[in-house]
C-alpha cells in the first residue's frame, strides 16, 4: 500500500512538472546541462582512434520525463507528420521494416528482368551537425508548430550545456549553439525531422528511396539497356541532396 501511495505521488509530481513545462513554453536550466563521455561506436572499432567514438549526452531524469512525453505527442501517428519511409525512433518502423522495404522492392524488380542501382548515404557526425535556427524553421513551417509548443521547443534548443568526462577528468561546462544531444529522448525525434524534407527532393527524380535515421538508401528500376541513364539519375539527385 506504502508502495503505491509512493508511486501515485510520484506521478502526480511529475505530471505537474511536465505541465508545467508546457504551458510555461520553457524547459529550466538545469535540465538542459548535460555530462558528455564518449562510448566506442563497435565493439571491434581500435580503442586509440578517436573517430571510433560517439558522445553520450547523459541528462537529467526529469529531463527525459518531460523530452519523452512531447515526442508522444509529436510523433503521434495520427497526426502523420512523418514520411512513411522513415523507419527510424518510431513504434511499429524499424531497422526489419526498412530492409524488408528495400530488399521486397528489388527482388520484384529484378523477377521483372530490371536492374536496381542503389545508393547508400551516410552523414558523418549526424547529431552534431543540427543548426539550432534551422530545426526551429522546419518545425514551424513544415510541421506547423507554433505557440507555447514553438516557444518549449526555442527553449530546449537554446542556452545548452556540456561537461565533458573523460575518467576522472572534466572540462566544462562549454555552452552549445548548435547540435542536439546523443542519449536524449528527443533528439532523435528532432534530427529525423529536421532531415525530412530530403523526401521532396528524392521523389523530385521520381526515384525509389527509404531512410534510417541518418542513413538514406536510394534506388531506381531499370532496364538493362538504361543503366547508363539510370545511374546518371542517381548522380544528380545525389548532388542536389548534397548542396
Amino acid at each position: 500500500m506504502f508502495i503505491l501511495e509512493s508511486a501515485r505521488a510520484l506521478l502526480c509530481l511529475l505530471a505537474t512538472l511536465c505541465n508545467a513545462s508546457f504551458q510555461g513554453g520553457s524547459l529550466p536550466a538545469l535540465q538542459k546541462h548535460a555530462l558528455v563521455s564518449a562510448r566506442l561506436k563497435k565493439p571491434q572499432l581500435d580503442p586509440a582512434d578517436t573517430n571510433s567514438y560517439r558522445p553520450i549526452s547523459q541528462l537529467s531524469f526529469a529531463s527525459k520525463l518531460v523530452e519523452r512525453a512531447v515526442a508522444t505527442r509529436f510523433v503521434c501517428t495520427q497526426n502523420s507528420l512523418l514520411s512513411a519511409k522513415q523507419s527510424a525512433y518510431r513504434r511499429h518502423f524499424s531497422t526489419e521494416t526498412a530492409l524488408l522495404i528495400v530488399h521486397n522492392d528489388i527482388v520484384r524488380a529484378v523477377d521483372r528482368g530490371d536492374l536496381v542501382p542503389l545508393v547508400l548515404l551516410d552523414l558523418s557526425a549526424a547529431f552534431d551537425t543540427v543548426d539550432h535556427g534551422c530545426l526551429l524553421s522546419v518545425l514551424e513551417h513544415r510541421f506547423c508548430v507554433d505557440g507555447n509548443a514553438l516557444e518549449w521547443f526555442q527553449s530546449y534548443l537554446s542556452d545548452r550545456s556540456q561537461t565533458y568526462i573523460a575518467g576522472q577528468d572534466s572540462h566544462g561546462p562549454v555552452s552549445m549553439s548548435c547540435s542536439i544531444p546523443q542519449g536524449s529522448v528527443l533528439g532523435p525525434i528532432e534530427f529525423i525531422a529536421y532531415t525530412e524534407d530530403v523526401t521532396e527532393l528524392i521523389a523530385a527524380y521520381e526515384l525509389r528511396y527509404h531512410l534510417f535515421a541518418d542513413d538514406k538508401q536510394l534506388y531506381t528500376a531499370v532496364r538493362p539497356s538504361e543503366v547508363p541513364a539510370g545511374c546518371q539519375h542517381l548522380v544528380s539527385c545525389i548532388s542536389d541532396l548534397q548542396q
